[in-house]
């Protein structure tokens, strides 16, 4: 895995190059870890990306990402932000997602409302914002693995149900056999420590089996609808409540896998 040294320009260097090209593509982001207060320009896998400040003028702009468009197409540009947002967030310790974007011939800032309404994220320093050593990520099922966790951050105490599904994708996508699976799951689930391990502990006190329990009370619950089977009800008070008890189990084995298996680092490891 490298982790190389990552160049971060701050101050008049950056708006020279927003100067310099005459066709950006600009996406919103929400966030729930610090943003910078000001523009900061990072290469990143040998990629420019801008990080665009949340107090650049004279009002507060909500976090945002600008990359230079030509020779890309706008889909191609967009595939990396998404790239950069899923690294960033496992990095720093939390999540960041694009919640909009526009494409012309100058970085675009969103207003301050939509901030308000998808982000609750501090505030680095003028040029206080580093992901230095931040890992590149070359392995199309790391890729993958790092997605699901982002939809993971963003969707918990939001949609518990979603969120649930879209842990345990980052543990089934790296599996081609169901039985690989549930033996990872036999190994690992009573090596989780905290709220996740006191799960457990409720669980073996109610004799249930916990992978089985994980795979067709939660995964198979929340994704299917069939008459008669199991489901996950978002009208049935206890349903809801089982997912949310659930979750912090399932994220945990999520985030066990990402760090111990792929080799992830996080900014505090490294």
């Amino acid at each position: 895995m490298r982790t190389p040294y990552i160049t971060h320009t701050f101050g008049e260097a950056v708006e020279q190059l927003l100067r310099s090209r005459r066709s950006w593509f600009s996406a919103a982001v929400a966030s729930s870890v610090a943003w910078p207060k000001k523009n900061v320009w990072i290469n990143y896998a040998g990629d420019d990306f801008v990080l665009l400040g949340t107090e650049n003028g004279e009002r507060p702009s909500a976090p945002s990402i600008s990359v230079a468009l030509a020779p890309l197409s706008p889909e191609a540009v967009l595939a990396k932000i998404y790239r950069l947002t899923s690294i960033l967030g496992w990095f720093l310790g939390g999540y960041v997602d694009v919640v909009s974007y526009v494409h012309g011939s100058h970085p675009t800032s969103f207003g301050a409302q939509m901030r308000q309404a998808f982000t609750t994220v501090g505030q680095f320093g003028n040029k206080a914002f580093n992901c230095n050593h931040m890992p590149i990520i070359e392995d199309e099922n790391v890729r993958v693995a790092l997605a699901f966790w982002r939809e993971g951050e963003r969707l918990t105490g939001v949609h518990d149900s979603y969120a649930f599904l879209s842990y345990f994708k980052v543990i089934e996508s790296q599996f081609q056999k169901s039985t690989a699976r549930v033996d990872w799951f036999n190994r690992n689930i009573e090596k989780v420590e905290g709220d996740a391990l006191r799960r457990v502990k409720d669980l073996q006190t109610m004799a249930i089996e916990v992978g089985p329990h994980l795979y067709e009370s939660g995964r198979c619950a929340v994704a299917h609808a069939s008459f008669g089977r199991k489901i996950v009800d978002p009208d049935i008070p206890e349903d809801r409540q089982r997912i949310a008890k659930d979750l912090v189990l399932i994220r945990e084995l999520a985030r066990r896998f990402i760090s111990d298996e792929l080799n992830i680092p996080t900014s505090s490891s490294t």
